[in-house]
This record gives structure tokens, C-alpha cells and sequence, in this order.
């Protein structure tokens, strides 16, 4: 359920909807499977989860993996992680993509991309992607921008992991993310909300098994996460568009009640995305 601003895919995938995960409490809630029994947790208003948070960016690994095959003589074929290729003519113009949204792809130069990616006309992100003289590493300044408009730059640097030449071949980089807050409330007695206010999203959530549809700009249609409580401190998601599954998470609360971890894996992403937040 958690994304955050510095992924190309459009996920909740992570990415870019600069969201956060969901939590939910009921007065009983059925076992894990496989564990035999009911477990207790408590009710949202009383829920260790409810509180505001922040993400520590030192504590935080960020593992991100793009593919991307060159099918044509201008054409690009893009795997930002969700296991949903993206096949593009670089011609600078804005062509259908992934849920919902435009990529615009421009060549710059002989080792220069430009990578635009909107929804409904509104910049989500712009990307330079420049390659070295060895064509071993790829440099990626990468900007993105919140529903207010307001920008985000940062500069992230790629390896190449499989390919020879050229931007065609896997490439492999591990990022520090950005700081910014997370606020869960109760949410109709037996679940939670997690509320980003710079990305004016909502999650409400309640562990009975069924999806639940997103609120904020930036979300795709048909964007919808499901969760199971398997403890007190633990809850699996799976998040989806338009019954896609894109991306499984998994939160967990330290003993202490002080710190909280989001693991976040996409279908065609080796490593995991690790979001630690502090309590404030």
C-alpha cells in the first residue's frame, strides 16, 4: 500500500503515489493460515498502530531494478517493476501506458534519454537519463512532482546488471528516499486510515478481506489493496489494478512500539523496497 515518490512505476505500487499502507482491527480476527488459532488485537482507537510517523531516510533501503529492451529502431520496451512492459516510440510524444497513464520518451542525444510520464495531463514525473562513456552506468535525474505542483529532484545513479550497450539491459541502483510524515487514525471503529498529506492520499482499510479503493490524485482507476492482520504487530497486503495484482507488502510494529517497517516487493524486482518510520 505504500509507495513513495521516487519510482517510475506508477504503482502503489509504490512509486510514485507517495502513499502509505493501511492497518485495520477488528475485535477478532481469523489466524494466519497455518497458525491453528484466533489471535486478539485491539480496537483502531486503541490500535499500537494509530499515531504519527516519519520516514527515516538512513534507515531506509531503497533496491529499484528497471528493464528496458530496445524493439525497434525507435521503440523501448520499459519494466519499471509491476511485471507490466511499456512499449514506447521515442518521438517525444505523450503514448498510452501503464494504468493510466501517458510516457513520453524524447531522444536527447546518442546517450541521452528524456522520460515524461503523465495522468489525466498532469505531470506525474520527468526523468534525464544519462549514460556514461562506458556504458556501464546510467545516471537518472529524476523529478517528481505533487498534486500541488511542487517538484522533487534528485539524482540517482544505475548499474548495469545485464546488456552490453546502448540503454537496452537491466540496471540496478539503491536509493536514500525523501523524508516525509504519515499520519494512521482510527477508522469506523474496527480499521484504520493512513493518511500523506503532501500527497493528499487516504487509505481506509479493515481486515475483512476485501479491497478497498484508494482516494488521491494520484492513484490509477481501479486501484485497490486488500490486508490480512496475522498479529498484533504484522499485516500482509496485496495491492491491485483493476484486479492486477501489482505489488505485495508486509508492515510490521517493533516490540517497542517505536519504529515501523514497511517491505514493500513488485512482481519483477529481485529486492525488496524497506521503508523504516519513526514515531513522532
Amino acid at each position: 500500500m505504500f509507495c513513495n515518490a521516487p519510482v517510475k512505476f506508477i504503482c502503489a505500487l509504490t512509486v510514485l503515489f507517495g502513499f502509505a499502507w493501511e492497518q485495520g482491527a477488528m475485535g477478532q480476527v481469523s489466524a494466519a493460515p497455518g497458525s491453528g488459532s484466533d489471535q486478539h488485537v485491539p480496537t483502531s482507537g486503541s490500535d499500537p498502530f494509530v499515531g504519527k510517523w516519519k520516514l527515516n531516510p538512513s534507515t531506509s533501503k531503497l533496491s529499484d531494478e528497471m528493464h528496458v529492451s530496445k524493439v525497434g529502431a525507435n521503440q523501448y520496451a520499459f519494466d519499471f517493476g509491476a511485471g507490466k512492459s511499456e512499449t514506447v516510440v521515442a518521438d517525444g510524444t505523450d503514448q498510452s501506458a501503464g494504468f493510466g497513464t501517458t510516457l513520453a520518451i524524447t531522444v536527447e542525444g546518442p546517450d541521452t534519454l528524456k522520460v515524461v510520464r503523465k495522468m489525466d495531463g498532469r505531470t506525474l514525473i520527468s526523468a534525464h537519463w544519462e549514460l556514461s562513456n562506458s556504458g556501464n552506468t546510467l545516471t537518472d535525474h529524476y523529478t517528481s512532482f505533487k498534486p500541488d505542483g511542487s517538484a522533487n529532484t534528485q539524482n540517482y545513479l544505475y548499474k548495469r546488471t545485464a546488456g552490453s550497450a546502448g540503454f537496452a539491459g537491466t540496471w540496478e541502483s539503491t536509493m536514500e528516499p525523501s523524508a516525509f510524515e504519515l499520519q494512521i487514525q482510527p477508522y469506523e471503529g474496527d480499521g484504520l486510515s493512513f493518511i500523506n498529506s503532501d500527497q493528499r492520499s487516504t487509505k481506509n482499510i479493515k481486515f475483512d478481506g476485501k479491497d478497498y479503493a484508494a482516494v488521491g490524485p494520484n492513484f490509477p482507476a481501479g486501484f485497490t489493496s486488500s490486508a490480512q492482520r496475522t498479529d498484533v504487530r504484522t499485516v500482509q497486503v496485496t495491492e491491485k489494478v483493476s484486479a492486477q495484482a501489482v505489488d505485495t507488502q508486509e508492515i510490521q510494529l517493533s516490540p517497542d512500539g517505536k519504529t515501523l517497517t514497511m517491505t514493500l516487493h513488485l512482481p519483477t524486482q529481485s529486492k525488496p523496497k524497506v521503508y523504516v518510520f519513526d514515531r513522532e
